[in-house]
């Protein structure tokens, strides 16, 4: 199973931040990265957002300052807000990413959990699925033909267009990042797009009817089972023991959704309802090595396997040095009890 990290760039301070204090951020997430890449974890991701609190408005460029710093660590969107870009500039800038890191880029394309990037780019939310559909077909004709012949609703035609660069990797990894909407998953499955499932709350194994969506409109499309891999980005965090994980990670957090709560009319975050989601079946991986490699099995095996799991950590205003000791145990204790059992 590969295992890695995403991030959204967060600014610790929350509020924006002074220019000197945004630089020492991605300076530093910079520096988590190549952490990463020394301790051998497998996928870096960085998001997308248009907020004040996140820094990753242009992942693509973070993800190449990564590249030239690092060697094997694959690095790829966390996700890429497709509905709301330009699928020929996504692909040119990937495309380019992947030249630069001699074929380790990746994306993870998807519509976003937040909807700052619809107004910001004069989109209207209420096409909101009709946006993304359409620009994922897009997307896809591109990484496939050089020479695209294509027409939509929302943008101009191409007529016997060439799109260039062309990617290292052919084709260039695509994976479909969903939350809990049916139709995402069979769209999935019949386009045989590898699955990227966000767990950021309530119990994992209530995925598991959509995950078999998936695999049958996959099948039934006539893609085989390797084709239509399936991974898994949760919220977690990693330490020396469950104590000490709990209390660095909870207060953090619980600002952080208590505030991002305010917004959507979630109820404030309680201490009851943390660890019912840190616990046997809830989604959080937050724990030691050993309880969250455990965690991982049980997910995996609850949802009919999964091939990749992916850390979001900066999401609780954990200090640089608490995230890179959780990427190094991540590396060094929980992948190896993950793929030694699984």
């Amino acid at each position: 199973m590969e295992i890695g990290i995403d991030s959204f760039a967060a600014n610790t301070d929350q509020t924006g931040g002074s220019a000197t204090n945004n630089v020492q951020v991605i300076e530093e997430l910079l520096a988590r990265i190549v952490h990463a890449d020394n301790c051998g974890l497998d996928v870096f991701g960085i998001g997308e957002h248009h907020r004040k609190e996140f820094l990753d408005s242009a992942p693509t460029i973070l993800l190449a300052a990564a590249a030239a710093r690092t060697k094997r660590i694959r690095l790829t969107s966390a996700v890429t807000v497709l509905s709301a870009a330009d699928p020929v500039r996504v692909f040119q800038n990937f495309a380019t990413l992947d030249l630069v890191s001699q074929g380790r880029a990746e994306m993870v394309v998807g519509r976003g959990s937040f909807i700052e990037a619809f107004p910001l780019f004069g989109l209207d939310l209420n096409e909101y699925d009709e946006l993304f559909s359409e620009k994922l077909g897009l997307l896809l004709a591109l990484r496939e033909h050089e020479e695209v012949n294509w027409s939509g609703k929302f943008r101009p035609a191409l007529k016997k267009q060439s799109v260039y660069p062309r990617p290292l990797q052919n084709p260039l990894p695509i994976w479909l990042g969903v939350g809990g909407t049916p139709e995402s998953f069979v769209r999935a499955g019949v386009l045989g797009m590898p699955l990227m499932v966000a767990v950021i709350g309530g119990e994992t194994h209530r995925f598991r009817p959509l995950i078999d969506l998936y695999r049958e409109a996959g099948k039934e499309a006539g893609h085989s089972p390797e084709k239509l891999k399936v991974g898994l980005h949760s919220l977690g965090y990693v330490s020396d023991t469950t104590q000490t994980a709990v209390e660095e990670y909870y207060p953090g957090y619980a600002e952080t959704f208590t505030r991002i709560g305010k917004e959507r009319g979630w109820p404030p975050v309680t201490k009851e309802r943390f660890e019912a989601q840190r616990g046997p079946t809830g989604a959080y991986l937050v724990g030691s090595p050993e309880e969250v490699a455990e965690k991982i099995l049980r997910h995996s095996e609850a949802l009919g396997g999964i091939s990749r799991v992916t850390f979001q950590m900066d999401n609780a205003r954990l200090s640089h040095q608490q995230l890179l000791h959780a990427i190094e145990l991540i590396g060094s204790k929980v992948a190896p009890l993950v793929n030694s059992k699984g």
